[in-house]
């Protein structure tokens, strides 16, 4: 699986992805493609010229960082993603605590829809006007980090980064920007894995022994197909949720060194391939799975699929409307393969690089971010502090019983949290262009309309043609 995937409170992408967030309905462990098309990043690069947002024409990242004054004073803008009316009273209680601690500062808090949100920091940036510390999402931070308009955090608070996990301090640091973190991490979702022990059971496989590796999983699958005989499925197909990560965990190499150009045309990712096109033959995945996103939870609740959500999220969803499919269900940790390493979706807040309040921007970015606000938010929703304290609360640990699938998730993703470094990510030039296009390939592979070896093949080629389209952009 592949990380993006673990839905975040709010995506920008599209409604149901913002649902998703509470459902959690497909994980993968993978940092999120842009979203956008190659005319909103030109119309980026151009505000930024225009406007000045984030410095001179042509400034990098690491140029024209703010300094702090050593004042906490002014008045700053906060924007969050779609969180009113549900979390109206929680944020709002974070705000108020913080401007009783600073009087000097007062917090505009204003939220804002979903849909649209990413093409909105677009048109903000055209009028030099981006909040001072905005919610991003994993599409809008490389968005506006690409373009220099966000603060190095790591400057702004040089001893910060040992309050966080650091699989999620690391998802903001950006390609040749050297040690600079350019987000301050906020609430995460670990991958776990889900199973139904009853239709496990019946493959002949141990339920206290789940897959640890991608072939693993494979194996498992095949067999769980024949036990099965058509009656349901072992997994989802699902290879946009899927790749990179599959192939990370396999070993598979995906850019060469310096990141000019995918590299993933290996033996390994020709298996990959081969192994998909046998078990969705068998049947081990829904057959339509393959070319769009189904319901997961209702398949799984339905006792359709083995494997069910990677994400704590959606076990809410699972207890409520399906109790008999939640009381058949295991919990364990993620496929981690040759990496042991999970996937992990992070939020994030951004300070705005060109902001007149460094100081009350920063601080207040730290406030929310901090372990016991991060632990209350976590209380009211299946988050995950990515602050280190926080994941170090009780609540946490707490396996109950051991029985409880959904006290058993979330102690078992704090786990996999509190030794995350790396996950495994989708590089962040892994766009959703280069996502698309090698996706085109896997599905003619796996539903046999071309050899595996020329599906990878042909992948490769058409990923390195938008890869070399989009550093030209960027120059």
């Amino acid at each position: 699986m592949t990380r993006r995937h673990l839905a975040p409170v709010c995506s920008a992408s599209n409604k149901r992805k913002t649902r998703d967030f509470y459902n959690a309905s497909n994980v993968r462990p993978v940092r999120t493609r842009l979203v956008f098309a190659t005319a909103l990043a030109a119309a980026l690069m151009s505000a930024t010229a225009a406007c000045g947002v984030g410095g001179a024409e042509g400034t990098s990242a690491a140029e024209g960082q703010p300094k702090r004054t050593g004042k906490v004073a002014g008045e700053i803008t906060f924007r969050t993603l779609q969180l009113k009316p549900t979390f109206t009273a929680y944020v709002q209680g974070v705000i108020d605590a913080f401007e009783k601690k600073y009087p000097d500062v007062k917090v505009a808090w204003e939220d804002v829809p979903g849909d649209g949100y990413n093409e909105k920091l677009v048109a903000d940036a055209q009028a030099g006007g981006l909040p001072d510390v905005v919610n991003l999402n994993t599409d809008s931070f490389q968005l506006l980090g690409d373009r220099g308009m966000l603060a190095d955090v790591a400057r702004l608070d040089p001893k910060i980064a040992q309050e966080y996990v650091p699989g999620a301090w690391d998802q903001y640091k950006l390609p040749g920007k050297g040690d600079g973190v350019y987000a301050y991490p906020w609430y995460v979702t670990p991958e776990i894995l889900t199973y139904n022990k009853e239709l496990f059971a019946k493959a002949g496989l141990d339920v206290d022994k789940p897959p640890a590796t991608v072939e693993q999983f494979f194996d498992q699958a095949e067999r769980i197909a024949k036990a099965a005989d058509g009656r349901y499925s072992a997994f989802m197909a699902d290879p946009k949720g899927r790749l990179p990560g599959d192939w990370q965990k396999m070993g598979v190499p995906i850019l060469n060194e310096d990141k000019s150009a995918f590299v993933f045309d290996t033996p390994k990712a020709v298996e990959w391939v081969q192994r998909m096109k046998k078990l969705y033959a068998m049947g081990a995945m829904p057959k339509e799975s393959l070319t769009k996103a189904d319901d997961l939870a209702q398949l799984y609740g339905a006792g359709k699929l083995v494997f069910g959500p990677g994400s704590p999220g959606i076990l809410k969803d699972v207890k409520r409307n399906s109790p008999s499919a939640y009381a058949n269900t295991r919990v364990a940790p993620a496929v981690t393969g040759t990496l042991k390493h999970i996937g992990i979706y992070t939020q994030s807040l951004g300070v705005r690089k060109d902001t007149e309040h460094p100081d009350a921007a920063a601080e207040f970015a730290k406030w929310v971010t901090n372990g016991p606000n991060q632990v209350a938010f976590s209380k009211q929703v299946t988050i995950y502090p990515s602050n280190a304290k926080g994941l170090a609360d009780p609540y946490f640990a707490d396996r109950g019983d051991g029985k409880d699938p959904e006290t058993m998730a979330r102690a078992i993703g704090a786990e996999e949290l509190k030794a995350a470094q790396l996950d495994a990510n989708t590089p962040v030039e892994w766009t959703t262009q280069v996502g698309d296009a090698v996706v085109r390939e896997m599905q003619k592979g796996i539903k046999g309309e071309e050899e595996p070896a020329a599906a990878v093949k042909n992948a490769q080629e058409a990923a390195n043609k938008i890869l070399e389209q989009q550093q030209k952009q960027k120059r």
